[in-house]
């Protein structure tokens, strides 16, 4: 590859970094801002849980699947830019609802957008980077994970502190919309398929992308044991600055430095971590990269446990870190496992159909299920209850940690790519 071609491939994924940084953002403000809104719109934990991941939820996983065909199949930078600027201008229109049900059909746009986000941009960065590279690349596509949702709680919880939680979700929509023709300006669909993965005439249907992973069933682990992981993890993601303020009685601005910190220091170490070592477990063996993500899940489970369980605010801050960046291990080593399952054409569409699994469950289920259990237990434990309601969630990183165990055993003999 030339100097300028390496150049060019550098500021593409600059690009498409910010752009996931801003879908972060977008989706994760939610939870710094869901005390202030409780108060403001009179709604329980388990409304709030619904509004926070299910809303959003429901049209992202229905719609990632027709978006990630037509990835397949036409420019992707484009699709990801007129994404952007759905989220975007969903995101702000969040800041004007005056009730529940309005604020659930804005969180519904949100999902709208941001189903253009991942898929087609996995299947980008297939493209621009040879196999042995992917895990690494893949994973600092990913650090807009933890840089959106530490921007997303600092800058909400702060701009909701100086004005109000409104003003916090405008703010950072109108800051996607004007990045959007940025973004298409820089980034140019360079083809689908690398050249040393071959690339057949035609993009494969939903129904033979579906048939040829289904009868994988290394898909359906990592799938199943990702999503798992994600309920905890976007759960976690919700409902931890409502934890602070309760059992803490920490400010809001107090809360979003430290939500921040966490953030950002565990989840980039967590991630960037999982893409180098993912590529060098993943080069000697394909199993490697399920091998890495089951120990991660397996060490997460009693690291969360002992961080919940903490009375000591600065004690919970430094627990916190560790789980944070070992459930988000997974990100690199599993969508490169993912994208091995199948040829060029179909990584987008086996991307997506991944991230109906994991979104479904994560997204869906996570933050709703907390919720409710805190509502059940809150005559109990009063406001602690949250507290409880999280521990009892940490229990899914065993089946999530036993899921990849068993995938790390089968995927050698299920990938197209050696």
């Amino acid at each position: 590859m030339t100097r300028a071609a390496q150049s060019n491939r550098t500021v593409m994924m600059a690009m498409l970094v910010i752009a996931y940084t801003l879908n972060f953002i977008d989706r994760q403000i939610i939870g710094i801002l869901a005390e202030p809104i409780k108060l403001d719109l009179k709604l329980s934990d388990g409304q709030l849980g619904w509004m926070g991941g299910t809303a959003f939820a429901l049209f992202y996983t229905a719609l990632a699947i027709p978006v990630a065909l037509l990835a397949d199949r036409k420019n992707r930078s484009w699709i990801i830019t007129i994404g952007l600027a759905l989220w975007s201008g969903a995101t702000a229109l969040c800041g004007m609802a005056m009730n529940f049900w309005q604020l659930f059909l804005a969180r519904m746009s949100v999902g709208v957008g941001e189903a253009a986000g991942a898929a087609p941009a996995y299947s980008l960065i297939s493209d621009l980077y040879p196999a042995e590279a992917r895990a690494r690349a893949l994973a600092i596509f990913s650090l807009g994970i933890p840089l959106g949702s530490a921007l997303g709680v600092l800058f909400g919880g702060l701009l909701a502190a100086t004005v109000d939680w409104r003003a916090a979700f405008i703010a950072v929509g109108l800051a996607g919309l004007v990045f959007a023709p940025i973004f298409k300006f820089f980034v140019r669909d360079p083809g689908h398929g690398h050249a040393a993965d071959g690339v057949s005439e035609a993009a494969p249907s939903v129904g033979t992308v579906f048939r040829t992973v289904a009868a994988k069933p290394s898909f359906w682990m990592l799938g199943f044991g990702a999503g798992l992981a994600s309920m905890a993890g976007y759960g976690f993601a919700f409902w931890i600055p409502s934890f602070l303020a309760r059992s803490f009685e920490l400010s809001l601005v107090d809360r979003s430095w430290l939500m921040a910190g966490m953030f950002g220091v565990g989840g980039a170490v967590g991630i960037y971590a999982g893409g180098v070592l993912g590529d060098r477990l993943g080069a000697a063996r394909v199993g490697g990269y399920a091998k890495l993500v089951a120990i991660a899940f397996a060490v997460t489970l009693p690291a969360y446990l002992l961080a919940f369980s903490s009375t000591n605010l600065a004690a919970s801050f430094f627990l916190f870190l560790v789980p944070t960046a070992l459930s988000l291990m997974w990100l690199g080593p599993v969508v490169t496992a993912i994208t091995k399952l199948v040829p060029a054409r179909m990584r987008a569409t086996a991307s997506a159909l991944f991230l109906f699994i994991n979104n479904l469950l994560g997204l869906g289920l996570g933050s709703p299920l907390i919720g409710e259990i805190s509502d059940a237990l809150t005559p109990v434990y009063g406001d602690e209850a949250l507290r409880y309601s999280a521990m009892l969630a940490t229990s899914v990183y065993a089946a999530a940690a036993f899921l990849m165990w068993l995938a790390s055993r089968r995927l050698d003999r299920d990938v197209v790519e050696r």
